[in-house]
């Protein structure tokens, strides 16, 4: 990142203060092709102002580069293409490393202001499948992100225990449950009522009716209802609390949707004070007409409040206790009008932090082409993955490396990381098909792959036994063999921004790929540990390269195993 400021600065004196150094860089590309250079310069834009051709200008540029960052410069067509300094950057980077170690990259946009993450939020009293995966591993990642860009992150997660299904769960427990089935195995017989209850709903229409019976008693506090919905509520809690911990994925709230219960009479309030509620089917709703989107709905006319409501009550709540700087929700694609409507209402309520809500929506996981379904009981139980995954590993091991220490611990590591890393290396609005065979290869462009390289490079570094302290960059290569790392690494600080930028935890995982594939490429070619004037400075750079795959793949939630 720094280099292409120096390359903005040097051409806004260039070019007479004509254009500021801000655009200047958004214009500076990095070449496809290493031939072409390490930063290229289209002189097109320029043409207009400067009233000449864009190679002319190219060519008058080309002389008044100069800096030590900067080898040569080479003018092809209308492009500026330069050449980095292979030594002062290789020196630069691998000593700006070894010294920040795990801070390296690390960005000061935040400024240690608040965000507020909404991230996994699963339904109660069902069990946490591959559906669940998305929003946990993604949201995970990107308060990683956010915290590495100077923000504290507040993880937040919005427990799906409350609404209309709780009434059709009780209907069906107290029709078909036992006590005893229930206690032995929560979620699974959970399950198996709930979709029973839809089974026979679609013979006995009067289920449907027994089902909101028994949510309305639920919600005037009827203790019977009460006292089996904080049964299902704990008893589901106690499985998530299991995942999370097999993911290694923390939370700072599990305040769910009954949270809200007691907090959205005011938000009815506030919307009336304003004069925002109409009637429309005897129903309440915000017209939303002039923002181009239908009217969100406040009230049903039975009084029933909604979604919108409980989500309106949160956001006020989350603000006035956490003060957001952002507030963000990670919640699939399917939910983006109910997200638009909700900013909305908030901006017509005058609270003009609405602005600074921003939905982060994500494809579906798919299992045959098609979204899985826990009311048809179509559903891949996200556990059972996980601990395959951590068999396949365990396999894995006992045949390459039987010897290994902590077999059972890296065994974990490596397999809860393949099946995390498999969903965040996709950019997240792609859907992702559900294959059990893709997910735990450990090859190619896996996390169990740039878990490898880092515990390769673990390895070199115990083998020359030498400390950090000591790795002087004495006698220097070339750098030629190790450029495309070395650049690579400059590139980290890239990687985080634009993961950032775009709520993108795919941006890392790539980055961290690529980087594990030019490192193993290289360690092919270069005798590392071969005695000699230059492997101090071999070493410093296989350090360098441990210390960003490391931080990486923190940055995606993922542990990284010295030994594999």
């Amino acid at each position: 990142m720094k280099y292409k400021q120096e390359l903005a600065d040097i051409l806004f004196e260039a070019l007479g203060h004509e254009i500021q150094a801000e655009e200047l860089e958004m214009l500076i590309e990095k070449p496809k092709n290493a031939l072409h250079g390490d930063l290229s310069f289209p002189c097109f834009s320029l043409a207009k102002v400067k009233r000449k051709s864009p190679n002319s200008i190219a060519e008058e540029l080309s002389v008044r580069i100069q800096s030590p960052m900067f080898e040569k410069v080479e003018v092809v067509g209308a492009y500026l293409n330069v050449f980095l300094n292979k030594k002062v950057v290789a020196e630069t980077v691998i000593a700006e490393i070894i010294e920040q170690k795990e801070q390296y990259g690390a960005l000061d946009i935040g400024k240690n202001r608040n965000v507020t993450i909404d991230l996994s939020s699963p339904n109660i009293a069902k069990p946490f499948s591959m559906g669940h995966l998305r929003s946990t591993v993604i949201g995970n990642s990107l308060a990683f992100i956010v915290e590495k860009c100077g923000y504290t992150p507040i993880r937040i997660n919005h427990i799906g225990d409350w609404g209309t299904q709780f009434g059709k769960l009780i209907t069906a427990y107290k029709l078909w449950g036992e006590e005893a089935k229930v206690k032995e195995n929560p979620i699974k017989e959970l399950l198996s009522l709930y979709v029973k209850f839809h089974d026979e709903a679609e013979k006995d229409h009067g289920l449907v009716e027994q089902g909101r019976s028994w949510f309305k008693k639920l919600e005037d506090g009827n203790e019977e209802a009460l006292a089996l919905w904080q049964w299902f509520r704990d008893e589901s809690l106690k499985e998530f609390s299991r995942i999370y911990d097999l993911m290694n994925v923390q939370f700072d709230s599990f305040a769910g949707e009954a949270f809200y219960n007691d907090k959205m009479d005011r938000i009815v309030k506030l919307l009336e004070d304003t004069q925002l509620l109409v009637e429309s089917d005897q129903a309440q709703v915000v017209d939303l007409t002039h923002e181009g989107l239908p009217p969100c709905l406040i009230k049903k006319s039975d009084g029933a409040t909604l979604y919108a409501t409980r989500d309106l009550a949160a956001a006020l709540y989350r603000k006035e206790n956490y003060d957001f700087d952002l507030s963000l929700y990670v919640v699939g694609n399917e939910q983006s009008l109910h997200f638009k409507q909700l900013i909305a209402v908030l901006e017509k309520m005058g609270c003009s932090w609405g602005d600074n809500m921003v939905h982060i929506p994500f494809g579906m996981m798919l299992k045959d082409g098609k979204k899985m379904s826990t009311r048809k009981g179509k559903v891949v139980l996200l556990e059972e993955v996980l601990k395959e995954s951590i068999t396949m590993a365990r396999q894995n091991i006992e045949e390459k490396n039987p010897n290994l220490t902590n077999k059972e611990f890296v065994a974990k590591q490596v397999g809860v990381g393949a099946v995390m890393f498999h969903d965040l290396k996709n950019y997240r609005m792609n859907d992702i098909e559900f294959s059990l065979e893709e997910m735990l290869r450990f090859e190619g462009e896996t996390g169990p792959y740039v878990q490898y390289t880092y515990a390769r490079a673990c390895s070199i570094l115990k083998k020359s036994g030498l400390g950090i302290s000591n790795l002087e960059q004495t006698n220097t290569p070339s750098w030629e063999k190790e450029w495309k790392v070395v650049s690579l690494l400059t590139e980290f600080t890239n990687a985080i921004k634009r993961a950032y930028e775009q709520f993108d935890p795919s941006q890392i995982a790539k980055y961290i790929v690529d980087l594990a594939q030019a490192f193993n490429k290289y360690y092919g070619e270069v005798k590392i540990l071969e005695d000699g004037p230059e492997q101090q400075a071999r070493l410093a750079l296989v350090y360098s390269v441990s210390v960003v795959l490391k931080e990486g793949l923190r940055l995606l939630g993922i542990e990284a195993p010295e030994e594999m």
